[in-house]
């Protein structure tokens, strides 16, 4: 029987129906939603601001302190999936003459990832005193590394990341961007690159991540910095930038290999399940779970402590069937030692396979395919257990920080 878990969703499920809800909402109320979110400075700006909290003294952290290194690196202030906090780390280990600190924004009910400096949302948006103070810090850093084209300091400058840059600029510090996915990702060329393309969901509202990404592109194309992308996909959005690995601890994650189950247990973490997909392959897994060919285990809200344990438990892991991409769910995967199987586009492989030399180990399958791909993998043990092998080695080349780092430098620190 499928098992399906529900833990601590509340957070995700609401962005969900935030997202969907406003496919609903007359043209007018979208547009005056988005002049808020344009305009932080306006009436309407600074009540949405006092919408996001209270804050007293004691919320303020203390400053980024700057590493007591020659080369000083800031990141900030996503932290998507713990990657700016790891490419700091990556960055640690490139050198006695590199460090690296990261600043992460705290959303309450968000994920919670490890970060150097974690400063709650209200103060990030509404504390001149922090504002003014990271500010003093950062110019103690010799590179900043902009995550998601978003700015750095809250409203300190009115939320304008050009303004930042330049200001940090003028004060010598050296800048560069990292794109992460719907911050750069163009729905209208997106839907021309899969059939299964999350933007030609109907219930999407995609005026605003067409108008975002143009914005972010605009603004890239303007400042002439260097670029990253943390996923290859992104590569057709900025074709300047230059592919930066997600970093995951092989260590971590590793875990023994699966037994050799007549029944595989095929798990699913949809973070997102719209843009994963979830509900184009459900129908099959459900009927291949009833027919006892997998046992399918979809699973949802659960704690990143929690998800190397979940990992420990498949045989398969399935990833995303619509981006045409993968990231670090799948990373973290193959670390453990499964089988994941997705959808990536045939560019994505060929630019993993050009800058690393290797063929990305993930199973190709959409939602038209998936039910003879699971069939094959579940008659085939041997061969689950050759793609988990060439996974566990893949992520330990390509993605545990060191490939990471000399992109960084190399792009951008060193050149």
């Amino acid at each position: 029987m499928t098992l399906i878990r529900r833990l601590s969703t509340a957070p995700r499920n609401l962005a969900e129906q935030v997202i969907r809800s406003r496919t609903s909402l007359p043209r007018w109320a979208n547009r005056a939603i988005d002049h808020v979110a344009d305009n932080p400075d306006g009436l309407f700006g600074r009540l949405a601001a006092r919408s996001l909290g209270s804050y007293g003294p004691d919320d303020l952290p203390p400053p980024t302190a700057a590493p007591d290194t020659d080369v000083r690196v800031y990141v900030g202030p996503t932290n998507y999936a713990a990657q700016g906090w790891s490419w700091s780390r990556a960055l640690d280990g490139a050198g006695g003459s590199v460090g690296a600190r990261n600043m992460a924004v705290a959303v309450p009910g968000g994920f919670s990832f490890t970060a150097d400096t974690e400063v709650p949302v209200a103060v990030y948006h509404r504390s001149r005193e922090w504002q003014e103070r990271e500010l003093e810090a950062v110019l103690r850093f010799t590179h900043v590394l902009f995550e998601a084209e978003r700015p750095l300091f809250g409203r300190l400058f009115s939320r304008d990341v050009a303004q930042e840059a330049r200001e940090l600029a003028a004060r010598g510090v050296s800048t560069a961007f990292m794109c992460h996915g719907t911050d750069i990702r163009l729905p209208s060329s997106h839907v021309s690159q899969t059939p299964w393309s999350p933007y030609l969901e109907p219930g999407l509202y995609l005026d605003r991540y067409e108008a975002e990404a143009r914005r972010n592109r605009a603004l890239l194309d303007s400042l002439g910095r260097p670029t990253f992308v943390s996923t290859p996909d992104l590569l057709i959005d900025v074709p300047y930038a230059t592919w930066c690995p997600v970093v995951v601890d092989p260590v971590r994650w590793a875990r023994p290999a699966p037994e050799d189950r007549e029944r595989p247990v095929v798990v699913h973490v949809p973070s997102h399940t719209t843009i994963k997909g979830t509900q184009l392959i459900r129908p099959v897994l459900e009927r291949l779970d009833a027919e006892g060919v997998v046992e399918y285990r979809e699973i949802t809200g659960v704690p990143s402590a929690d998800m190397p344990e979940i990992f420990a438990g498949a045989d398969v892991v399935l990833d995303q069937f619509r981006l045409g991409s993968f990231g670090v769910a799948a990373c973290e995967a193959m670390a453990s030692g499964r089988v994941v199987v997705g959808h990536v586009l045939p560019q994505v492989r060929d630019a993993v396979r050009a800058t690393t030399g290797q063929d990305l180990p993930v199973v190709e399958a959409t939602p038209d395919t998936v039910e003879e791909v699971l069939r094959g993998l579940a008659a085939d043990p041997d061969l689950r257990r050759r793609i988990c092998t060439q996974g566990v080695e893949y992520v330990r080349e390509v993605h545990d920080g060191r490939l990471s780092a000399t992109v960084l430098l190399d792009k951008w620190v060193n050149a």
